[in-house]
């Protein structure tokens, strides 16, 4: 089933690490979606920003950011979502966000019209997209 929900970096990080620091709304929403055989999407920037962060040493994984991702690619309630032409002319546009990862992840939910589930004030304070937060 097509993915309602884009989850954000952290959000992607936490549902595998720290799910008991989602929020009630948000794990409702991951888990509901899971009920329903719904893939959860995530940004092709999240891979980006999971590899910088760990190769910085911000981030600790259980193994390398290799096994990471090949285990989020097997994973079929995950849909990964490219950068493309579209998502990057839309980033373009929410001058609101300065942040490039946040630009581009706002931008993947606005163009596959998802909902973003992010903690991220800005995000959420600028209206740009529906979040679950």
């Amino acid at each position: 089933m097509l993915p309602r929900l884009l989850l954000d970096t952290h959000m992607l990080l936490r549902w595998f690490f720290e799910s008991k620091k989602l929020s009630k709304g948000q794990l409702r929403a991951i888990e509901s979606a899971i009920g329903r055989s719904e893939r959860l999407a995530f940004s092709a920037m999240s891979l980006l920003e999971i590899a910088l962060l760990a190769g910085a040493g911000r981030l600790a994984l259980k193994g390398s950011f290799d096994d990471f991702f090949r285990d989020l690619n097997s994973d079929v309630a995950f849909c990964l979502l490219p950068l493309t032409y579209y998502v990057a002319a839309d980033a373009a546009s929410l001058g609101v966000l300065r942040d490039p990862s946040d630009r581009s992840i706002a931008a993947t939910a606005r163009v596959h019209r998802l909902r973003l589930v992010t903690s991220d004030q800005r995000v959420v304070e600028s209206g740009l997209v529906p979040v679950v937060d």
